[in-house]
Formats: structure tokens, sequence, C-alpha cells
């Protein structure tokens, strides 16, 4: 049975697989979405918006620049919930 932190973290990258039109075996926890992945600012926009609706709660933009991988995601999105 997978985790609380599992399910969660499965479900954010559901949602950045989804708006990068990636399957989920092409995306590493370290895998660069810009470099990696071709990733543009507005697709960055829609991962943090997504990832607000999905976990109601609110991130500030300035943390698009940490989010430049599933671990940068993971690290934001914890930070946003209160959940580190």
């Amino acid at each position: 049975m997978a985790t609380a932190t599992e399910e969660w973290k499965q479900q954010a990258k559901d949602i950045v697989c989804d708006i990068l039109e990636i399957e989920p075996e092409e995306v590493t926890e370290t895998s660069l979405f810009k470099e990696e992945h071709g990733a543009d600012s507005l697709r960055a926009i829609e991962i943090l918006a997504a990832l607000e609706r999905n976990f109601n709660i609110t991130i500030d933009q300035s943390e698009l620049g940490g989010m430049v991988n599933l671990d940068g995601v993971y690290t934001v999105v914890a930070k946003a919930a209160n959940w580190n």
C-alpha cells in the first residue's frame, strides 16, 4: 500500500506529465523540465496552477524558479502545504 507521501507525489508527477505531455516513465525526479522535456514558462505556470488546485494550496510565483524538476516540485508543494 502506498504511503500518503507517495500518493501526493504521484499526483504531482501525474499533473506534471499531463501538462508537459510526456509519459511518466520519461521523467525522473531530477530530469529537467525545460532542458530535457521542452517545457516553457507558460507550462511552468500551468503546472503551478494545477498543483494549487489539486492540493488546495497557494504557491508564490517566486517559487517557480525552484520547480525545474520533480524534486523541486515536491519541495515547493510540501513547503506551501506545510508538510515539511
